[in-house]
């Protein structure tokens, strides 16, 4: 078990990447962006997580620059992560979008790069796309975002390479259990976004009576469920108490009746689309 907020976990590939990270998601580009990141990163986490959709690429890189100016860490030191957009999937459109990130982020290569959704008659020819990249040595790690099983099922049959992470909605009103199971089956490291449902789980009774068994927030009782299901998580935040509070999660341990607890509060409820019914 993770038991510091650097920890990383070994993708299938050889690469280490962090437990927990800064998720950007509707994090405003500008000012906004760039000192959640700045904050981020001055207290301890080495991984964030964008996607061209969330027009802040550029606020991301430029909090990473003087990030790394300013505290004297090294590119190498973090994990950056950006996804392909829908309107940008196919070969050579992918291909593009690529460039296009990187050119915002101000980055010679980005740790690992996801199709954001699998669009259906696309995904394949995007994931050839990102089979190249990769290839290239251009970037580190490819990886998909709301894939169910029969997406990565079907990617695979003609994939050359197995994607190395797949991004998903999880929270404990949305447990995936059969999707977690085959991905660990598969060497496929889960992550979660929306990790905290939105807000929607942090006034639960059973999860508030858990936290004050532990002496932690609800959030901190959540992401450390993440962290024991062998999870990557990137909880949002822009202020700088909460992204330290976030972080706090590694000086504890869930009991077995607890982790079950939390995982009994599955209702298969969505907060965001869903990846079989989603308008692309």
């Amino acid at each position: 078990m993770p038991t510091h907020l650097q920890d990383t976990t070994t993708l299938h590939n050889g690469v280490k990447m962090p437990w927990l990270g800064l998720g950007v998601y509707k994090v405003q580009e500008g000012e906004e962006v760039v000192s959640s990141v700045k904050a981020a990163i001055r207290n301890g986490y080495r991984s964030i997580d964008t996607a061209a959709v969330y027009g802040n690429e550029e606020g991301v890189g430029q909090a990473i620059r003087e990030s790394i100016a300013e505290l004297g860490i090294k590119r190498e030191d973090l994990f950056v992560t950006s996804k392909l957009w829908n309107a940008d999937q196919g070969f050579d459109t992918a291909l593009q979008a690529y460039e296009v990130s990187l050119k915002k982020l101000g980055l010679d290569y980005l740790d690992l790069y996801l199709i954001h959704w699998p669009v259906k008659g696309k995904y394949k020819e995007s994931w050839k796309a990102l089979e190249s990249i990769y290839k290239e040595g251009k970037v580190r790690a490819i990886g998909v975002s709301n894939f169910q099983i029969h997406h990565l099922d079907d990617l695979m049959q003609d994939a050359e390479l197995k994607p190395v992470v797949n991004q998903v909605e999880f929270h404990p009103l949305l447990t995936q259990k059969e999707l977690l199971d085959y991905c660990k089956r598969a060497e496929i490291q889960l992550e979660a976004w929306s990790p905290l449902a939105q807000g929607q789980i942090i006034d639960n009774e059973l999860l508030r009576g858990i936290a004050a068994k532990y002496g932690k927030s609800v959030a901190q009782i959540v992401l450390r469920w993440d962290l024991q299901h062998g999870v990557v998580t990137i909880p949002k935040s822009v202020k700088e108490q909460r992204i330290v509070e976030n972080a706090d999660v590694f000086d504890f341990e869930l009991s077995d009746d607890d982790m079950s607890a939390i995982d009994a509060l599955n209702e298969n409820r969505r907060i965001g689309p869903d990846p079989d019914h989603f308008n692309f």
